[in-house]
């Protein structure tokens, strides 16, 4: 097995994410397609490819940012010094306060990045709320990216799958809990949203519930007994006026509010 990345899987991943650059872009400014094509002196077909996530030369990218006001970065990186700058998420972390705040006025215990081992799994929970009188139980994922969507599948099954047993284990709940909310809480962005709407059915099979129970806990109300598994759009930097998240019924016509991960981490340093 190779331990470099397959630089096929790392162009596509580049061009993906000019593409989302590039397409939210246009659309905050409301021009179609072909006004981009005109002050970019390319083909409207040119801008749809590149907006589709294919890869483009350099010279196309470099007009597409110039028409539409963007600037083109690059950079050569040694991947171990990336991965331990990564390993620092501002944006994860303000959607963990965010929750961590909503949740501890809830008059229910709260932890974050909370370990977890249960045999085969071993892992850490983003969020964990939980309620010995309800004998309730919030798990929350937080999801800033998508780099490798099988592994975000199968993280989140393992802790749909053996977190309520460890917790109520760690409780000393004999009877187990009476309600398990698991939610995927991902970034409001043009990049999340790219991907969402790509791979609906098995986001669908993933999170079929409606965030409902996510909003009880968030208020103080005791959730309806069962399991649920839900999904919503977050934004961490919402302000009083404006709607924290949206659950997975409203993809379609949500508008994203940040371009991808490093539009949100600039917002949060400004």
């Amino acid at each position: 097995m190779s331990l470099h990345p397959d630089p096929s899987r790392r162009l596509a991943a580049l061009a993906f994410g000019l593409g989302s650059a590039v397409r939210d872009e246009r659309l905050r400014r409301n021009w179609t397609l072909t006004n981009v094509a005109l002050r970019a002196g390319i083909s409207r077909s040119l801008v749809h490819w590149v907006e589709a996530g294919h890869p483009a030369s350099l010279e196309t990218y470099v007009r597409l940012a110039r028409a539409l006001g963007l600037r083109l970065d690059a950079e050569l990186v040694d991947d171990r010094r990336r991965a331990a700058v990564r390993a620092e998420d501002p944006v994860h972390a303000a959607m963990g306060e965010m929750f961590a705040a909503k949740l501890r006025g809830a008059s229910v215990t709260v932890a974050l990045d909370e370990p977890c081992q249960h045999y085969q799994f071993a892992g850490r929970a983003d969020v964990l709320a939980w309620s010995t009188e309800w004998r309730a139980l919030l798990h929350i994922e937080n999801r800033t990216r998508f780099p490798n969507l099988q592994d975000a599948y199968g993280s989140y099954n393992a802790k749909r799958q053996y977190l309520p047993a460890v917790i109520a284990d760690r409780l000393k709940l004999s009877r187990g809990f009476e309600t398990v909310t698991h939610v995927m809480a991902c970034l409001w962005s043009s990049e999340i949203l790219r991907v969402l709407r790509a791979h609906g059915s098995s986001f669908a099979a993933l999170c079929p519930d409606p965030p409902e129970p996510l909003d009880s806990w968030l208020h103080g109300r005791r959730p309806d007994p069962g399991v649920t598994s839900s999904l919503v759009l977050l934004d961490p930097l919402a302000s009083r006026r404006e709607r924290l998240y949206v659950g997975r019924s409203n993809l379609g016509k949500a508008r994203s509010r940040y371009r991808g991960y490093a539009d949100a981490a600039e917002r949060l340093r400004t």
